[in-house]
């Protein structure tokens, strides 16, 4: 799965999902787009939504940060004293209760995990810490294979179980559990569910890129988002889509990397052979109900690759677009689910 590409702190700050909120003549209507930014998961927030009035503003930040700060304090492995680190420390065999959230986002990483036959694996902490994309810090050599074949013992998703009556969580062995690969997505979801819960149907949140819409912009103009085409040297937009009621994610492997002896090692790690992704797929984009969903799918299908992703993608009718790189030039093809299209915007 992803290793440390999608972090609860310090995750990159650059983003590659970019956000079209055209609000220039908003001001000709009853309603207009109001909302506010900060910071969270090391990376930054935003929120927006459709208001007749802005006096609200305020009192939702204040609460949106406690609800991310919550989600932080239950999920991070950059808190040593967080419910997951918590766990993380525990021997073998142990377990621990912990609030219904954890258990929620470990239960659907859990079912990823079961759907994609391990692609997706919330247990690959102890590699992506070895391969220097976790809390322990960046690495200049790369790993030896003692020191892999090590670490092997302590993966697989099968050995975590979500107890009920207490809600807890147990671990047969040594396991590390991660779930950066889908936290940041729960966020998000939890940010919509704010505003729904104060009754606004009209939103567009986001959290490092990965966001959820809800309803239309004023004037029922769609939201509109702009996929990044994966170039570390400039920044350029691939396809431009109309989203509504959806989550979307965005996995790729193109910023965060390591290089040694000229060989590049991307933060994406495949739990089949603990090692980094080496197949030609540079991002996927995904579109699902929930954020949390679409950021653990993306995660997914990047791990598959190119080919197996797609077909595991067309197969279970998920909106899914890939970029993959041209072996016959710096350029790059695109390859897309019928589900996908659907949301792609048309030209005029």
């Amino acid at each position: 799965m992803i290793a440390g590409f999608k972090r609860l702190v310090r995750w990159p700050v650059a983003m590659l999902l970019a956000v079209f909120v055209l609000t220039g003549c908003d001001f000709a209507y009853q309603e207009t787009v109001v909302g506010f930014e900060g910071r969270t998961m090391g990376t930054t927030y935003s929120v927006k939504w459709v208001d007749k009035n802005a006096a609200r503003v305020q009192g939702l930040q204040v609460r949106a940060d406690q609800v991310l700060a919550t989600v932080n304090r239950q999920m991070s492995t950059y808190d040593p004293t967080s419910e997951i680190s918590t766990f993380n420390k525990l021997p073998a065999g142990s377990e621990l209760e912990v609030s219904d959230a954890l258990a929620f986002v470990t239960l659907e990483a859990l079912r990823i995990s079961a759907d994609s036959k391990g692609a997706f694996d919330a247990t690959v902490g102890p590699l992506v810490n070895l391969w220097g994309f976790g809390p322990n810090g960046r690495i200049e050599k790369a790993p030896t294979d003692a020191e892999i074949e090590a670490l092997l013992p302590r993966i697989g998703y099968t050995n975590i179980s979500v107890l009920d009556n207490p809600t807890r969580l147990k671990k047969a062995g040594d396991q590390y559990l991660d779930l950066s690969a889908i936290a940041k997505g729960y966020g998000v979801d939890q940010l919509a569910r704010i505003l729904e819960d104060a009754g606004i149907r009209n939103y567009l949140v986001e959290i490092g890129g990965e966001l959820r819409a809800q309803g239309v912009k004023p004037e029922g103009e769609p939201w509109r988002i702009a996929i990044e085409s994966p170039d570390v040297m400039e920044r350029s937009i691939g396809r431009i889509i109309n989203v509504k009621d959806t989550g979307i994610a965005t996995s790729g492997d193109y910023r965060n990397y390591f290089e040694d002896n000229g060989v590049r090692f991307s933060h994406t790690l495949d739990p089949f052979t603990a090692r980094p992704i080496t197949h030609k797929l540079a991002s996927v984009t995904v579109l699902r109900p929930t954020c949390a969903e679409a950021d653990a799918l993306a995660t997914t299908l990047m791990v598959m690759g190119e080919d197996a992703g797609f077909e595991f993608a067309k197969e279970r009718g998920i909106a899914a677009y890939f970029l993959v790189k041209d072996a016959n030039s710096e350029g790059f093809v695109e390859k897309a689910t019928a589900e996908f299209e659907e949301f792609v915007q048309t030209q005029e």
